[in-house]
């Protein structure tokens, strides 16, 4: 491909807005402009919805959408993890199948990876699919996943080979959620939310066109998945500042977004709230507290690290890089962030933080965060995970001995 400039982009962009951008469109149809225009997603080969550009002129593209308030392709949530998935390792048929649809935000998606005696050992798994005919028959359980009550399709790691070793009996699927055999049962939190699902899988069917890669390759499949989902593990996108517009388009969008943000409300507590800090203490007068503000500039220094190492992700993708350890890396960070963000809100808020109630601290948010806080070190892979990555893969230290090696059907299990 020759080769653009930022100019170019610029000048293209903006001349197909002008002639297509219509906020009194459906949101469905504007998003369907997007993906045959390659607009929607240009970082994404031309055959497959996007215009090949790379990810540093992609950013350009989302300054000029900005500039004239156009709603941009459906880009959040677990259907981004299977585009990116599907994009390295999906057949032709796959992507066709789809790709534009996760566009378009026609489909949702969710993500059916651990299970109950194998959760931050995800090679343990225990799902079983059985090749029957033109079907995969899947039997098993999964646990912690997010939106599987709404999804229309969901990516399944499955064992197919109990006499392989344990990563090499793995296999990867697209399965239909929508279907008689998967039974999802919402989960209920600590902090009294329900963004979390057990799913049963009874004699559910997987065409065999939806097995991603090869028989054997899901583990590799899903390393693809979790690299993605680490990237993004170091935050939220900002809220978005289309909320007072008005036409069709925006007002789709709003309820859209309202939808599938709401297992996620108490994500930002999860996070910390390091954003409330510096009010609180200044609320309370902790701030006059040399000790809590010691503490203070300690988080605000972690979280600024942990920041910096969040960016060198971001610029590692724009650059068309491989994904790095800054996803490990992150994730870890954002745990020592959230942890420290409890620590220094209970030494500001003291023995209220536990009260909730509109009679509370922040109406109760404070103690959301205390009790939402644990999250963070478990999903998405545990701490223990995470250093192990950076341990093995970044630092180059000798890997622990493995005592669930041979063939899966004679390891220990759960």
């Amino acid at each position: 491909m020759s080769k653009v400039s930022e100019a170019e982009v610029r000048a293209e962009v903006r001349e197909w807005l002008a002639a297509n951008w219509n906020p009194d469109m459906s949101l469905v149809e504007w998003r369907s402009k997007l993906a045959d225009s390659g607009w929607g997603m240009p970082q994404w080969p031309k055959e497959w919805y996007g215009r090949g550009l790379p990810h540093a002129l992609a950013r350009v593209v989302e300054e000029e959408f900005a500039n004239v308030g156009a709603v941009r392709a459906a880009n959040s949530g677990v259907r981004l993890l299977a585009a990116a998935t599907l994009l390295e390792h999906g057949s032709d048929l796959q992507k066709k199948q789809f790709l534009r649809r996760i566009l378009t935000g026609e489909d949702t998606w969710c993500q059916f990876f651990s299970e109950p005696g194998s959760g931050s050992d995800l090679a343990g798994a225990t799902t079983r699919a059985d090749l029957k005919g033109d079907f995969w028959i899947i039997n098993g359980q999964k646990v912690w996943t997010t939106s599987a009550h709404h999804a229309d399709h969901g990516l399944l790691l499955a064992r197919t080979d109990w006499d392989a070793p344990k990563h090499e009996g793995l296999t990867y699927f697209v399965i239909n959620v929508k279907q008689p055999g998967v039974d999802v049962q919402p989960l209920k939190q600590m902090n009294g939310h329900a963004s979390f699902n057990q799913v049963f899988f009874t004699d559910a069917k997987v065409p065999k066109e939806n097995l991603v890669g090869r028989v054997g390759d899901g583990w590799k499949v899903a390393m693809t998945t979790l690299a993605h989902e680490r990237r993004g593990a170091d935050g939220l996108p900002a809220p978005s500042k289309r909320g007072t517009r008005v036409g069709r388009i925006h007002a789709e969008e709003r309820a859209e977004t309202e939808k599938a943000n709401r297992p996620y409300k108490w994500y930002p507590q999860r996070a910390g709230r390091v954003d409330l800090i510096i009010d609180r203490a200044k609320e309370t007068g902790a701030n006059k507290d040399p000790y809590v503000r010691q503490e203070i500039a300690r988080l605000m220094t972690l979280s600024k690290c942990a920041e910096w190492t969040a960016r060198r992700a971001r610029a590692a993708q724009q650059q068309g890089r491989p994904q790095g350890p800054e996803g490990s890396l992150g994730k870890l960070a954002a745990s020592h962030v959230a942890r420290a963000c409890s620590r220094v809100h209970t030494l500001i808020t003291g023995t209220e933080a536990m009260l909730t109630g509109r009679e509370s601290p922040r109406e109760g948010t404070i103690a959301e965060i205390l009790v939402s806080v644990p999250a963070v070190s478990i999903a998405g892979g545990t701490d223990e995970i995470q250093r192990n990555i950076v341990a093995e893969r970044v630092l180059e230290l000798p890997k622990e001995p493995r005592f669930d090696t041979g063939p899966f059907r004679n390891v220990r299990k759960n």
